[in-house]
């Protein structure tokens, strides 16, 4: 497998986490000091575009790619044509998002990433089956891509409606919101937390640490089944019929039961899963699960009305639970996969300072968000030059990753671990 190749679609998409963390911080420098010409709305949609499509995305097409084709697949021409295009997809969007938000270009843009995405979709799948990986060893982890990719198809729905939603005038509608909250629901409900959880068993696979079947086909349809009404709890801020829900309180429970069949099942090998990881990831690996944890935890607390309500009415909690989840839970497993395989190092201190003052920012701004909704919540108002401290403390997102980002570039050339079902790289630790 061409690896030097595929560690600099890895470097791309870690510059556009770069990009991301700067666009993060002039969003909340906007609060400070509103910047003359600059639209929040316009730049929010430029910030979520490249960080769902230019950094999650591209990062787990590249994992899925090296972790489960063989060497002779994964090199095929089609995928470089299909990371290279949809960077050429993610850079039209960050170009034109701020200038026109959605507007015919930036919709232009968009579309080819989904028609992209689904390229991948069929050739992975294809792929998948000209090396009978259904049979192999990897069996069990491909079960959670393949309800990864379909969902990821599934949550493509969300965007090709906005453009009758927004043609008929209903911008700004419960329709219009609610097709959003469909795309992000199976974005990262589906998409992402399926890759994240399929990558989690080749790990336990490919190192034979053995689990429970059954107990890991009881997790499959658990979240399986339930993530498809677990949708419903995003349009709970309409205040539905009970039934609406009771159905949706159902999956956060069904989810929230598939996590403590997942703990119970990790429990015993934690040990041998801990030894995957230097100590200078492992961190990262527990951070990735806590913040899984709390993601469910929070999930069955907005199933009840009264947590519905208050989610939607204070935006600091939005905020805080997509940050927890995008950052805390994917993008932190994602570093933790591939610092594992040997793509990212932490052998330079830049790497560790990069990384720990990101991880340190990330905290303290969810606990800032999270303290100010709750102090809203209890009527005690704002905190005092509360934007201000935010917009310190962010500070450091960038500043870390940046410092991340230049020490990957500049240990570029170092050997990597070869990753890949047939290389069967030995247990180490980076």
């Amino acid at each position: 497998m061409n690896l030097y190749a595929k560690r600099t679609w890895l470097l791309v998409a870690l510059l556009n986490l770069v990009v991301v963390a700067f666009l993060g911080l002039l969003l909340r420098w906007i609060f400070v000091a509103p910047v003359a010409d600059l639209n929040f709305k316009f730049l929010l949609h430029a910030h979520s575009h490249v960080a769902l499509l230019g950094w999650l995305y591209s990062a787990m097409f590249i994992a899925l790619l090296t972790a489960f084709l063989p060497a002779e697949l994964a090199d095929k021409e089609t995928y470089t044509w299909q990371f290279w295009l949809s960077q050429g997809a993610v850079l039209g969007m960050l170009l034109s998002f701020p200038v026109q938000g959605y507007g015919a270009v930036s919709i232009t843009f968009s579309t080819a990433h989904i028609l992209l995405s689904y390229w991948f979709i069929y050739r992975f799948l294809k792929d998948t089956q000209k090396a009978r990986l259904s049979k192999g060893r990897h069996r069990f982890s491909l079960l959670f891509v393949k309800a990864a990719l379909f969902f990821l198809a599934l949550s493509s729905l969300g965007p090709w409606a906005m453009g009758p939603i927004m043609a008929l005038g209903y911008s700004g509608s419960v329709a219009y919101f609610n097709t959003i909250y469909f795309y992000l629901h199976f974005l990262y409900n589906g998409w992402f937390t399926f890759a994240v959880l399929g990558l989690l068993f080749w790990l336990l696979e490919h190192y034979r640490i053995s689990f429970s079947r059954k107990s890991g086909k009881l997790i499959f349809r658990l979240m399986f089944w339930a993530c498809l009404p677990a949708y419903l709890l995003s349009v709970l801020w309409t205040k539905p019929n009970a039934i609406v829900y009771i159905a949706g309180g159902t999956a956060a429970f069904a989810q929230v039961l598939a996590w403590g069949v997942l703990l119970l099942m990790l429990l015993p090998v934690y040990n041998q899963v801990s030894a995957l990881f230097a100590r200078s990831t492992r961190g990262l690996a527990i951070l990735a699960a806590l913040a899984f944890s709390l993601k469910t935890v929070m999930q069955l607390a907005t199933a009840f009305p009264y947590m519905a309500d208050l989610a939607f009415r204070l935006r600091f909690f939005i905020i805080g639970y997509l940050h927890l989840v995008l950052i805390g839970f994917i993008s932190f497993f994602i570093v933790t996969f591939f610092a594992q395989q040997g793509w990212l190092s932490f052998r330079y201190s830049m790497s560790k300072w990069g990384m720990g003052l990101f991880v340190l920012a990330f905290i303290g701004t969810e606990a800032l968000l999270f303290l100010q909704g709750v102090l809203f919540w209890i009527g005690w108002g704002a905190i005092q030059y509360y934007h201000q401290l935010l917009l310190g403390m962010s500070v450091f997102l960038p500043l870390g990753i940046l410092l991340f980002f230049a020490a990957q570039v500049r240990g570029r050339s170092r050997p990597l671990v070869g990753c890949g079902p047939k290389l069967n790289p030995p247990l180490q630790k980076v």
